[in-house]
């Protein structure tokens, strides 16, 4: 199974930007679709966006224009550059790979948007 650990989130203002960055382990990383997701208080967990290992990218409406989803092969690396952000991007994000009929998942990074 693939181990993934997330980082960067914390504590930024409306209007501001964070990059979150998730490490992937193994020798596949460049095969594998890598995918954010998030959990706000309350709410269910929704995708946000997803970039295949040929570098396909899409995006929920509510990310369109404002996040950037990228990955870095060499480094085993993933990472959703967020902009504009707004107070209900407030939410524990996380990422989440699907390989040999298995998804693993990260422990989540807390993201909160002060207004």
């Amino acid at each position: 199974q693939v181990q993934l650990v997330e980082s960067g989130g914390g504590l930024v203002e409306t209007g501001g930007s964070v990059r979150l960055s998730c490490k992937a382990s193994g020798r596949i990383f460049s095969v594998l679709p890598m995918s954010w997701y998030r959990q706000a208080p309350g709410k269910e967990r929704e995708w946000v966006a997803r970039i295949t290992g040929v570098g396909k990218k899409d995006y929920a409406d509510s990310a369109k224009g404002r996040f950037t989803i990228s990955r870095d092969n060499a480094k085993n690396m993933a990472y959703l550059q967020m902009n504009s952000l707004k107070s209900e991007d407030t939410a524990v994000y996380y990422c989440r790979t699907f390989f040999s009929g298995e998804e693993s998942w990260g422990q989540g990074t807390q993201v909160t948007v002060s207004s």
